[in-house]
């Protein structure tokens, strides 16, 4: 059994929730934050909706990752890089002046919370991908 599992397990069961939610709570109301920025909100907010729909899916992944600690490690590598990429991203439009520096409360529960217990799961579960990899 992979090492912290109890841990790894609640994380991802509390992403899994988290992302679940954030979605829902994104296509419901895809101007959360532009009106929390203070920002005009946005032309197309399908846009920022399905992005909503994108993260809950997420969601479901985690909660097989919990379910499976020892098999996740690609789903997990994928969700970290999106975490990873995400404020890159944001970053940029933030310098380039286009959104407001109040947009990066979109990454403090979205991405970088998660950084290290994802980072930590990794770590812990590299043993088994690469024994799958060998495996197949």
């Amino acid at each position: 059994m992979i090492k912290r599992r109890t841990f790894h397990r609640a994380v991802f069961i509390i992403a899994g929730i988290y992302n679940i939610f954030w979605g829902i709570f994104s296509a419901i109301y895809p101007n959360w934050l532009f009106d929390f920025a203070g920002m005009p909100p946005i032309n197309y907010p399908q846009i920022f909706a399905c992005l909503g729909m994108v993260v809950g899916l997420y969601g479901i992944i985690y909660f097989e990752v919990a379910r499976k600690p020892e098999n996740g490690f690609l789903p997990a590598a994928v969700g970290l890089l999106g975490k990873i990429l995400g404020p890159i991203g944001l970053l940029i439009l933030i310098w380039q002046g286009e959104w407001k520096p109040a947009t990066i409360v979109l990454c403090l529960t979205n991405d970088f919370v998660w950084w290290i217990p994802f980072s930590l799961y990794l770590f812990d579960s590299w043993k088994y991908f690469r024994e799958d990899l060998r495996e197949n």
